[in-house]
C-alpha cells in the first residue's frame, strides 16, 4: 500500500502504483457480467478513509456515496468517476402512511376520493362548557349527513333484497334474522323479526298480519329449485327433517290490518361493538338492543270489539332493524379515538367534531327500505309501526325517508328505572348488580351504570334533544 508522510516525498514507483489504483479501468466488462473486485477496490480505499471521522459512518458508505458498487450494471460500479452521488447532508422526506378504517363512515362510502381525510386529526377550539341549567342548540343528524346528501342526487335509486332468513332462539322468545344486501353500500344490514305467525303454515290461523320479506318470497330465476328457496329461508312455518315446503311469492301478500291490533314495535338500531359484544359501560346500547328484543316480545292485549268480552292476548310482534354504523356512523376507528378525547373531558358530541365528524352522522334510508320490504310502515300499504327511541331527529328522519309513524314509544335506561323505583320504595331488596340476567347481549338483562353512562346520557338530552327525564348530578348509583 503507498505510504506518503509530509517529511518523505512521494517516489515515482509510488506514483505509478497510486496511477493504476486510480486509474480508469481499460476493459469495460460486458453488462450482464458482475464487477471484478480490484474495479471496486478505489471506492472501498477512500470509504474507509472516509471512514475514520466522526461525521461518516458505514452507513454514508452504503446508501449515500457508492450505492452502485454492488449492481455489476450500475454505470458506477465499474467506473465511480461517473457516478455523481448524492451529498450525506441531503435529508430524504420520509413518506407517511396513513392507516385507514375498513368500517369507514358512510360519507366515505358515498364520497370514496375523501378516504384519506379519514385519519387527520383536526383539533377544533374547545367550546364553552355546558351547565346543567343552560339549553344548547341541539344538533341533529342533519349536521353530519351533508356530505352523503350532495351525492345523493347521483346515486342510483335504493334498492334492498334479502338473501337469507332463519330461525333463532333468544332468551326472550324465537326470532327470524333476515340478511341484506343493497346498491348504496357493501355492509350486511340486518333485520331481526320477531313473529310467532311466521311458524304458523296457513294465513287463516293468523291472528295478526304476517311479517315476511317480499324479496326473499319472490322467484330470483326460473332455475332455482325447492331446495335453493328453502336453503335461503324462504319457506312458511317451522322448518324440520318432516316440514320442508318453500313459500310462493303469492305469500307476501299482506292480510288486511286489524283495526284493535297495535301497530307492530320497531327499533332501528345502530351497531355498537364495545357496547354489545365487549360490554362496555361507556354507552347503553348493549342494553337497548336486548331491552327493545324483549319489549318487541311481550304478548300483545287486544281489546275486545264489545263491553261485556274480556281483552285478549297475542303474541308480540315487531322487528329490529340492525344497521352497520358504527359510533353514529363516524366508524369504529374514529370512535376509539373519539373515547380518549372523552378521557380528556370532551363529551361524545365535541369529541365527534374535534375529529372533524359530524355530530350524528348516521342516515336511515336503507332502515326505511328493510321496512318496506318486510310490508311495514309503507304509506300506500301495509300497517304504520310505533318506534322504540328517545330521539325526536331519529322519528323525523325516518317519516321524512317515506316510513309510517303512528307512535313513538320511549325506552328509560334500566338504571335510572331502577332509581326512580328505589325513590318509590318498589325496588326489589334482592336486587343485586352482580347477579347476571340472561339476554341478548353481553349486558344480558342487566342494567348499564357508572359515571361515563351517566355522562353519556346526559349528553344526550341537553346537546341532542333526547327525551329522557334528566338525573341530577349527585345521584347514587344502585
Amino acid at each position: 500500500m503507498v505510504r506518503t508522510t509530509m517529511h518523505e516525498p512521494l517516489m515515482a514507483s509510488d506514483a505509478a502504483l497510486l496511477d493504476i489504483l486510480t486509474g480508469p479501468q481499460l476493459v469495460i466488462p460486458p453488462k450482464d457480467t458482475f464487477a471484478r473486485r480490484d474495479a471496486a477496490l478505489d471506492p472501498l480505499m477512500m470509504a474507509a478513509a472516509l471512514a475514520t471521522g466522526p461525521h461518516v459512518t458505514r452507513n454514508h458508505y452504503a446508501h449515500d456515496f457508492f450505492p452502485g458498487v454492488a449492481l455489476p450494471t450500475d454505470e458506477g460500479s465499474w467506473d465511480w468517476t461517473k457516478f455523481t452521488g448524492q451529498s450525506a447532508d441531503e435529508s430524504q422526506p420520509r413518506k407517511r402512511l396513513t392507516y385507514v378504517s375498513r368500517q369507514a363512515p358512510r360519507k366515505v362510502k358515498a364520497e370514496p376520493t375523501s378516504v384519506e381525510k379519514a385519519n387527520i386529526l383536526e383539533v377544533t377550539p374547545t367550546p364553552p362548557p355546558v351547565s346543567a341549567d343552560a339549553h344548547p342548540p341541539r344538533l341533529s343528524a342533519a349536521s353530519g349527513a351533508q356530505t352523503q346528501t350532495s351525492s345523493s342526487s347521483t346515486l342510483p335509486p335504493l334498492e334492498v333484497k334479502c338473501m337469507a332468513r332463519t330461525r333463532i332462539p333468544t332468551p326472550h322468545g324465537p326470532a327470524f334474522l333476515h340478511i341484506y344486501h343493497n346498491n348504496r353500500d357493501s355492509k350486511e344490514h340486518l333485520a331481526m323479526v320477531i313473529d310467532p305467525g311466521q311458524l304458523v303454515e296457513s294465513s287463516s290461523a293468523m291472528v295478526a298480519p304476517s311479517i315476511r320479506s317480499r324479496s326473499l318470497d319472490a322467484v330470483w330465476s326460473a332455475s332455482e329449485t325447492e331446495m335453493d328457496r328453502i336453503t335461503r329461508g324462504a319457506y312458511v312455518g317451522r322448518l324440520s327433517q318432516a316440514h320442508q315446503r318453500a313459500s310462493a311469492p303469492s305469500a307476501t301478500r299482506r292480510i288486511a290490518p286489524i283495526d284493535n291490533i297495535p301497530s307492530p314495535l320497531i327499533r332501528i338500531h345502530s351497531e355498537c361493538f364495545t357496547g354489545e359484544t365487549v360490554g362496555s359501560m361507556r354507552c347503553d346500547c348493549g342494553e337497548q338492543l336486548d331491552e327493545a328484543i324483549r319489549l318487541i316480545s311481550q304478548p300483545i292485549t287486544v281489546p275486545s270489539a264489545s263491553p261485556s268480552t274480556p281483552p285478549t292476548q297475542i303474541p308480540g310482534r315487531g322487528a329490529v332493524v340492525y344497521l352497520r354504523q358504527e359510533g353514529r356512523g363516524i366508524g369504529l376507528l374514529s370512535k376509539i379515538r373519539a373515547y380518549n378525547l372523552q378521557d380528556l373531558g370532551h363529551d361524545t358530541v365535541t369529541a365527534n367534531l374535534m375529529l372533524g365528524h359530524g355530530a350524528d352522522e348516521r342516515g336511515y334510508d336503507i332502515a326505511v327500505a328493510i321496512l318496506r320490504d318486510l310490508g311495514l310502515g309503507d304509506r300506500e300499504q301495509g300497517e304504520g309501526v310505533r318506534v322504540l327511541t328517545n330521539n325526536p331527529d331519529k322519528v323525523q328522519a325516518l317519516e321524512d325517508d317515506g316510513l309510517r309513524v303512528v307512535e313513538r314509544v320511549p325506552m328509560i335506561p334500566r338504571s335510572w328505572r331502577m332509581r326512580q323505583a328505589a325513590q318509590d320504595g318498589t325496588l326489589p331488596s334482592s336486587h343485586k348488580h352482580d347477579e347476571h340476567i340472561a339476554g341478548a347481549t353481553l349486558i344480558g338483562g342487566n342494567a348499564v351504570y357508572g359515571q361515563d353512562l351517566d355522562k353519556y346520557l346526559r349528553t344526550k338530552v341537553l346537546r341532542m334533544g333526547h327525551i329522557l327525564p334528566l338525573w341530577m348530578d349527585g345521584e347514587e348509583d344502585l
